[in-house]
């Protein structure tokens, strides 16, 4: 029955008008779009991750399974909750770890659409909690804030860029505040499928609190139907504070 309900789901609604009112994803890429849901509508973003490193001759491996769950409350407002999953990680010079992630609860305010040269323009707010297991429990609640943008360009490219603080504790269990930055390229191929091109910094902080973390990555999405997309994207750590590879296939429905 949930197999049949999950096709109706990816191609029972296709047609002329796919275009139209199509799914907007917070995925695969780091930056999140401004886009929010209209209200009562609900949308599942979830996903298979992975990330290798490897450094002082010995090789870490972890794999998630990422997942944002968005309802829609208002024209200009949604909630959200997100969460890494459950993780597992390997090592070659160290016991494996299994465990669930910690969730985030937050909000997505669109305060500005897009039009004319003009950015769309929203704030996310998130607070990550203490409600993981094992080794992928962090401490505290660790706020954040982010905005993000999106330029509409011709050739139906679109311009996406989001800038934050966010707060975590480092190994010395020490509060701390970093930054982040990303810039995102869509680059559309035909009317369902497109690809994209992003340079982020996913923490921009003093070394004691983890350093820098610099990524590129690349990808593809594929729109199933309006209300279904499949993705997969790659990325590649530009420093050693970052994984070397990380790769993640994901599915996102609209209901």
């Amino acid at each position: 029955m949930q197999k049949l309900a999950l096709s109706l789901m990816l191609f029972g609604l296709a047609g002329p008008t796919l275009a139209e009112d199509a799914i907007s994803t917070d995925r695969p890429d780091f930056t999140e779009s401004p886009e929010v849901l209209d209200a009562g509508r609900f949308q599942l973003e979830t996903s298979g991750a992975w990330q290798k490193q490897k450094s002082g001759g010995q090789t870490t491996r972890l794999r998630s399974t990422p997942t944002l769950l968005r309802l829609g409350v208002g024209h200009d407002l949604e909630l959200r909750l997100e969460t890494e999953g459950a993780l597992r990680q390997t090592g070659t010079s160290q016991p494996s770890s299994s465990g669930r992630g910690d969730a985030s609860l937050g909000v997505k305010w669109q305060f500005s659409e897009g039009g004319d040269g003009r950015p769309t323009l929203a704030w996310l707010f998130h607070v990550d909690t203490p409600s993981g297991s094992g080794d992928f429990k962090g401490h505290g609640l660790r706020p954040s804030v982010r905005i993000a943008a999106e330029w509409e360009l011709p050739a139906g490219l679109s311009l996406g860029a989001m800038g934050g603080v966010l707060t975590d504790r480092n190994a010395d269990d020490q509060r701390y505040t970093a930054a982040l930055a990303s810039a995102s390229l869509a680059i559309p191929l035909n009317e369902t499928l497109r690809t994209f091109v992003e340079l982020a910094a996913e923490q921009l902080a003093s070394s004691r609190n983890g350093g820098k973390v610099l990524t590129a990555g690349t990808g593809l999405a594929w729109l199933l139907s309006r209300n279904a997309q499949l993705d997969v994207a790659l990325t590649r750590g530009l420093n050693r504070n970052t994984p070397d590879w990380s790769g993640t296939v994901g599915l996102s429905l609209r209901f």
